[in-house]
């Protein structure tokens, strides 16, 4: 008897074992599949009586007698989900979105509605045993369905009404389906009215007043002076098909200035009036970026590395099971269930539960058995129960800006300012707001994406802003990442790339900060967005927004450590409200150049692959980032969040730079390049002969002076100590008194020099 139910008890754990054994799972999965697809290709020649037989004439005559001609389509999607369902077992995954889905049940069933309540006005039942003959669409029946739905609301609201609100649920449907919103609808209106009015506008124009309108003196572009570069080989189709019309360089456009006839006065130009640009300038088309596709990691793969997890961590009596797994598309992170493992002897065992740390301290033995370069244990992953383990796949995926940025999130933020970061460890979509970080720290060793990262957002930055509405401030110390955006519209004059002029560029965003509030304090406006609204009411023209992006923020730095670091301080503190953002970068984040005030106003920061766990901490305040593993593979701490989510980063080439730039350049034309900082150098506009002679600051030269004088020796750690300046401008200070004979010339390594004339 015992033997019986020891032997029955074993044959259902076997049941249990093989139901609960994911091949056979997948089996199951894969022939119901076969069996949707095969279901729908025969409804169709079995509607169109070209398939014989009672059981197949009567699961026909059923659909028919259900949906009336709706059979068409309802064959056409089962076959269409069964081949879905068929290629997802197949390593091929797909994404199912709740939009479409409701849009296509929507649609068809106001059709249902729709067809049987026009064409069953008089007969409406007998239009449903009519649809039983046979013909190819029924005979306009919506079947039993459309019949049921239609009756209802005939009888209570009329015929009239059922169809305007069937017709307008079809339109919703229609609209879910395809991912149009009422914003796409508007900005398509807005397009073609703007189109009609052009047109108007150019009929009403009499040549008379074309010849007297004044123009722009620009360089013509009929004749094309740089020969077009060839196509890079392997280049897909679409990327040649971009049409360019720009016959140079943007980058090697002549500075124009505006003819006395459309130059206004310099008295009465506003100093905070944006520059002068066309009215009614378009956003460039997503079509002028790549479309990036990469090879996916196959379930065979998954499920392999998924069993080297599990026996790895037995091996080591740390019982575990792998219950979710998040493919990305650089690493794919594995979600480790922990188990219980019974300690004790005897009646005093006792289960206890797996400790996290311990599955955290055996990274490097996990990296050995999946042959893994870095891996990354995330313990616990934060809003779940589970243990992430990242393991890098075997193919990377390239994550283009494209793709991000046609996605329901980018769309759903709704800022002028909305950035795209790359895709996280489970696929999805990562972008940001900049007006709510309000600034964003980057940090990461040489060549590990942090360029790439800036360009990405200066792409995306320029693709859904104006000129009039946005402006950039660029400095590249390193001379060849981002002078690529010279030309560009967006930019005040042109790429930075002297160091001598940076702490200027600098020291005008704090004026032009101070200056806004003065200008929000005459109007009583608390941020830029009210200042904008009053000044469109009364007519007035707006302030841009204003990002300033450094590519290098270690140059600085030892340039000139206090009044850099100063000078950021006091612009990220208090220029959110004036529209006014940075984006710093940085390949060395030690502690003298990504210091404390610096960390304090960059809540937001994204770190890229680091040497060691320390410079990790330096950026994020914990470790993470040493195990990253380069090319855009990155750490994302938002402003408002607690921990790091891991990202891949986008990629944008060179040649959608300059697909870009050529856009903007077409549209808005030649631009002056002149920076607006210059003026700040010139006599008469706020600066003495003595700053333009000897390109120091007067006030500064002064101190230098009476220092001097008062203390009966001179050096420049004595201008360094009491002035609290660089050793840059101490030493240009010792110079210029030197050639104004203020001091004597230096006598010998770490002497003083002689003062002349000083207090005896």
């Amino acid at each position: 008897m015992a033997r019986r139910r020891a032997q029955q008890s074993k044959s259902e754990l076997d049941w249990r074992s093989v139901l609960s054994d994911p091949k056979f799972r997948e089996v199951v999965q894969q022939a119901l599949a076969v069996i949707l697809f095969v279901v729908g290709a025969i409804t169709l020649p079995a509607h169109a009586g070209l398939i014989g037989g009672n059981l197949i004439k009567g699961w026909a005559n059923l659909l028919r007698y259900l949906f009336g001609w709706g059979i068409i389509p309802l064959a056409v999607a089962v076959a269409a989900v069964g081949v879905l369902w068929l290629a997802h077992q197949l390593d091929h995954p797909l994404k199912i979105r709740w939009r479409p889905l409701v849009g296509m049940e929507l649609a068809f069933f106001s059709l249902l509605t729709l067809t049987h309540a026009i064409a069953g006005r008089d007969d409406a039942w007998g239009l449903v045993t009519r649809g039983q003959d046979g013909s190819l669409f029924c005979q306009g029946s919506g079947g039993l369905i459309g019949w049921a739905i239609s009756a209802l609301l005939v009888r209570y609201v009329g015929t009239v009404l059922t169809v305007l609100v069937m017709l307008l649920l079809l339109s919703l449907g229609l609209g879910l389906t395809f991912d149009v919103t009422l914003a796409d609808v508007k900005h398509a209106v807005s397009v073609v009215r703007e189109s009609f009015s052009r047109q108007e506008g150019r009929r009403r124009v009499r040549p008379a007043e074309r010849r007297e309108r004044p123009r722009v003196s620009q360089p013509a572009r009929s004749a094309p002076s740089v020969r077009p570069r060839p196509a890079p080989a392997g280049e897909s189709a679409p990327q040649q098909a971009v049409p360019l019309t720009r016959t140079r360089p943007p980058w090697e456009s002549p500075r124009i200035t505006p003819t006395p006839a459309t130059a206004r006065p310099a008295a009465a130009q506003s100093p905070v009036a944006p520059a002068t640009f066309p009215q009614n300038l378009e956003l460039p088309s997503i079509d002028l970026l790549n479309e990036s596709k990469g090879p996916a990691l196959t379930d065979k793969e998954v499920r392999e590395k998924s069993r080297i997890i599990e026996e790895t961590l037995g091996q080591f009596g740390l019982p575990v099971e792998v219950t979710e797994v998040r493919v990305g598309p650089t690493v794919t992170q594995f979600g480790v269930s922990p188990g219980f493992v019974e300690r004790g002897g005897g009646d005093q065992r006792r289960r206890h539960k797996v400790r996290v740390n311990q599955i955290s301290t055996l990274a490097d033995d996990l990296a050995l058995a999946l042959a893994a370069s870095r891996l990354r244990v995330e313990a616990p992953v934060p809003g779940r129960s589970i243990v992430g383990i990242e393991v890098p796949n075997s193919k990377v995926q390239l994550v283009g800006v494209r793709e991000v940025m046609d996605t329901e999130d980018f769309r759903e933020l709704g800022s002028p300012l909305a950035i795209v970061l790359g895709r996280d460890v489970a696929g999805e979509p990562v972008v940001a707001d900049l007006t709510k970080m309000p600034h964003l720290l980057i940090a990461g060793t040489t060549g590990s994406g942090k360029s790439v990262c800036i360009k990405a957002i200066i792409t995306c930055l320029a693709y859904n802003n104006t000129p009039t509405d946005l402006r950039m401030v660029m400095i590249d110390p390193k001379m060849v990442e981002l002078v690529r955006f010279n030309g560009l519209p967006h930019l005040y004059g042109r790429v930075e790339v002297d160091l001598e002029r940076v702490v200027r560029v600098l020291r005008w965003v704090a004026l032009k900060m101070d200056e806004r509030y003065k200008l929000f304090a005459a109007a009583s406006a608390r941020h830029i967005d009210d200042y904008n609204r009053m000044m469109k009411r009364q007519g007035e023209p707006t302030i841009p927004r204003i990002v300033v992006l450094v590519d290098e923020l270690a140059d600085l730095m030892m340039l000139a450590p206090e009044e850099v670091e100063r000078t950021i301080c006091r612009i990220a503190q208090m220029a959110r409200a004036t529209g006014i953002h940075l984006v710093m970068a940085t390949q060395r984040p030690s502690v003298d150049v990504v210091t404390g005030l610096i960390k304090a106003n960059f809540p937001a920061r994204i770190s890229f692959a680091t040497v060691s766990q320390t410079d990790s901490r330096v950026i994020l305040d914990m470790p993470g980032a040493e195990t990253l593993l380069g090319n855009g593979d990155m750490l994302y701490l938002a402003a408002d969040a607690g921990y790091p989510v891991r990202v891949q980063g986008c990629f944008v080439s060179e040649e959608e730079v300059e697909r870009v730039v050529s856009f903007w350049h077409d549209q808005v034309g030649a631009i002056e390049t002149e920076a607006p900082w210059e003026r700040m150098m010139r006599p008469g506009e706020g600066t003495s002969l003595v700053e333009d002679d000897y390109g120091v600051d007067e006030d500064l030269l002064q101190r230098a002076i009476e220092l001097v004088r008062r203390t009966g020796s001179a050096s420049a750690s004595l201008l360094q100590r009491r002035l609290r300046i660089g050793h840059p401008r101490a030493a240009r200070l010792m110079q210029v008194m030197e050639e104004m004979g203020v001091v004597g010339p230096q006598e010998a390594a770490g002497r003083t020099r002689r003062v002349i004339g000083g207090d005896e």
